[in-house]
């Protein structure tokens, strides 16, 4: 990374995390350029790539300035969320979006995957190849011992001590991708009929495993900013009748916040306290736009309570289909769901994912996705402020790629995504985000796809399909 792109990098994360507020003036050019002892034309590409991405802006004989958004803050009703548990019912209406979703030519603001261009297609081909030569037992369904699970499983360890926390090897379970994981560590801790709390919004596929399942959902009132409410979550399980929790802790999807340190402790605590299992799905959490890659809630429980979950669909391949469960004091409930199920995962990949992050140069490629996707989702931002109607509410996100819009209360967004689909254009309406049918007006766009005029085109085109 150029040292001007690191600077960016750096300015991004303090303005993604509220340290640098809209409106404020940043350092002059000549004291950046003291301060760091850089050249003054350094310090000015760092400037005009922060300016690209839309989040500042250059007033004549004046400076730079954090840019003012346009829109209003967006904001969750909690006296709008239904007090009880309800039966969920989207999975009908989910499945003509998702194929909606995969209509070729298509601009995809519906599907949450990073571009091919941005995911390290061509190292994989060559350590598939060069695996599969030196490992042919693999390809045989044959075992070359536990040394490939043992080599996956100790990457993930190494991992957890660079972010801070420790993840025990006798804990980790190899799933077929995270949605796997999660749905065997449901599986592990409720019964057909058990109510299960999550946040609202919540991601549309963790909906419909509780459908599938015949769980209930209790949704639970979440900040845009800080994450789910803990004094609602402190609420709902207090009398015992919530069996298990569900969340994403960072970058939240569909919201992109992150649960402050502090209350990821009293969420560990509260439901360690209570014994109510808590499913933690980690997925963003290198997709944040923070200066540290920000911790789990598992990384504050010492009572092995919290599941934490997780794959590497975002930033190495979503084909691979590989991901993990650090299953706590649960370990042999959800072993033994994962027997029952689906056997072992595909001992080559492990093998393969274990070797590529373990490789010189892995995190560098970390460091310039989770740049690329910022600079995405900074622009695609940028083009809803200035062509959707004024009265939009939109989300500005610190982690993941995704953007949730709230359009104007009367806009039926069900109606205007046949629309869109009609015109080339797919994304996913808010309501699949809601047990109860809630958010009829919202939608997310994904910001997976490199900026380009098309994006843009898109964009406008969409804002014009919105009834005014």
């Amino acid at each position: 990374m150029h040292i001007y792109e690191s600077i960016a990098q750096e300015f991004t994360a303090l303005i993604g995390a509220g340290q640098i507020r809209p409106g404020d003036r940043l350092p002059s050019v000549r004291r950046l350029a003291q301060q760091r002892k850089l050249s003054a034309s350094t310090v000015i590409q760092a400037l005009r790539v922060l300016e690209s991405r839309g989040l500042v802006e250059a007033r004549p004989q004046s400076g730079y300035y954090v840019k003012q958004r346009n829109l209003r803050p967006l904001e969750i009703e909690s006296s709008d969320l239904v007090p009880e548990p309800v039966e969920v019912g989207i999975t009908h209406r989910m499945l003509g979006i998702l194929r909606a979703n995969g209509m070729p030519h298509a601009v995809p603001f519906g599907s949450a995957s990073p571009a091919p261009e941005l995911l390290p297609t061509a190292r994989l081909a060559r350590l598939y190849a060069s695996l599969a030569r030196k490992h042919v037992k693999l390809l045989a369904g044959l075992s070359d011992g536990a040394h490939s699970e043992n080599a996956f499983a100790k990457s993930i360890v190494r991992r957890s001590l660079d972010c801070g926390y420790a993840v025990s090897l006798d804990e980790i379970i190899a799933t077929n991708s995270c949605t796997e994981a999660l749905k065997l560590s449901l599986q592990a801790v409720t019964q057909p009929g058990d109510t299960v709390a999550v946040e609202s919004p919540t991601y549309y596929v963790m909906l419909q495993m509780l459908e599938a399942m015949g769980l209930k959902a209790l949704e639970l009132p979440t900040n845009p900013e800080t994450g789910v409410s803990v004094e609602a979550l402190d609420a709902a399980t207090k009398n015992g009748e919530v069996a298990a929790c569900i969340l994403i802790a960072n970058g939240n999807n569909p919201l992109g916040c992150i649960i402050p340190d502090e209350n990821k402790k009293a969420i560990a605590r509260l439901l360690s306290s209570r014994n109510v299992p808590l499913i933690e799905d980690d997925i963003y959490g290198d997709i944040c736009f923070t200066a540290e890659r920000p911790r789990p809630i598992y990384a504050f429980d010492k009572s092995g309570n919290t599941i934490l979950c997780s794959s590497f669909s975002k930033i190495v391949s979503p084909s691979l289909r590989v991901g993990y469960v650090a299953a706590g004091k649960r370990f042999t409930d959800i072993s033994l769901q994962k027997a029952l199920t689906s056997g072992k995962t595909n001992p080559l990949t492990q093998r393969v994912l274990a070797e590529l992050l373990d490789s010189r140069g892995f995190e560098t490629h970390v460091r310039t996705l989770r740049r690329r996707l910022g600079e995405q989702v900074a622009r695609t931002r940028d083009a809803v402020v200035r062509h959707f109607p004024a009265e939009t509410r939109i989300t500005d996100p610190v982690g993941g790629f995704v953007l949730w819009v709230a359009l104007p209360e009367d806009v039926n967004v069900m109606l205007l995504h046949r629309r869109a689909v009609e015109a080339g254009i797919t994304f996913v309406p808010g309501e699949m985000f809601s047990a109860s049918g809630r958010y009829t007006n919202c939608l997310r766009l994904a910001c997976g796809l490199p900026w380009s005029d098309r994006i843009e085109d898109a964009l406008q085109r969409l804002a014009k399909l919105i009834p005014t």
